[in-house]
């Protein structure tokens, strides 16, 4: 897919935010007095090949864009297959601590990590299943948690061994973990203890703390469950921590395909 960005800039005013629907359809871009956020559209191709208007360039300059905040140690906003998500560069510590500022999120809850391709899971994880089982489920709405490997930032995640990967099946994220070349720290673009978001203006009020937003477009309301999360750590054994929106069908391979057992977590 290419992929073609839509730039168009807007002020915020921070103090009191931009509200109402009008003002929400309107923005498609801003610049943050603090940040200078950039929001940028990506626009899917259409039936004829990718839409075209003046103001529009290729996705690679949104990539580039994002790459660059990342590695300046921001933190981003980004579409994935379920969700809007929240991402920093997983080994910075500085930026896995501002995330959790961002969202207010308790520090004793994990983030996961997302990467580009399944070998890349090997660097990070201690992987007990098959691999063929791991091309089964990802690219797709499933968060897999494994060990964690010595690879992987200490600061992530601090209180515990273990740690959630996901490989969303979105194209510009699997070229975003691509291009940073390291994994990227995800979680959900909302307030911590709100709802999910598949929409950007769903979470605007956090636009001012964030580097770039980089708008998808809606996702849809069947996935505001977010992802199904299954804990794959223990051999033999599999545990859903979290139902999300793919259960059945990740229990039915889990289950049926590679005949793993179901465990409660407390053995």
């Amino acid at each position: 897919m290419k992929l073609v960005c839509s730039i168009a800039p807007v002020l915020v005013n921070i103090s009191r935010g931009v509200h109402g629907s009008v003002a929400a359809r309107r923005i498609r871009a801003e610049m943050c007095k603090e940040l200078k956020t950039k929001v940028l559209r990506l626009l899917p191709p259409t039936s004829n090949g990718p839409t075209v208007h003046r103001d529009e360039t290729d996705g690679a300059e949104i990539l580039s864009y994002t790459v660059k905040a990342l590695k300046e140690g921001h933190i981003v906003a980004v579409p994935t297959d379920t969700i809007y998500g929240l991402a920093c560069l997983a080994q910075n510590s500085d930026a896995v601590r501002k995330t959790y500022d961002t969202k207010g999120r308790n520090g004793q809850k994990p983030l996961a990590i997302c990467v580009g391709e399944i070998q890349d899971i090997y660097k990070y994880c201690k992987v007990k299943v098959k691999k063929e089982l791991l091309g089964d489920l990802l690219p797709g709405p499933v968060t897999l948690v494994f060990e964690r490997s010595e690879e992987l930032n200490t600061d992530l995640n601090p209180f515990t061994s273990l740690v959630g990967v996901r490989i969303p099946d979105h194209p510009f994220m699997r070229q975003l973990c691509q291009m940073c070349g390291e994994p990227l720290a995800l979680t959900s673009a909302n307030i911590s203890s709100q709802t999910s978001t598949v929409e950007v203006h769903e979470f605007q009020e956090l636009w001012p703390k964030l580097a770039v937003v980089v708008d998808g477009g809606p996702i849809g309301d069947q996935s505001r469950l977010g992802s199904t999360v299954v804990d794959l750590s223990v051999l033999g054994k599999y545990r859903i921590i979290r139902p999300g929106c793919a259960l059945s069908s990740t229990v039915d391979v889990l289950k049926h395909k590679y005949g793993l057992s179901e465990h409660s977590g407390e053995e």
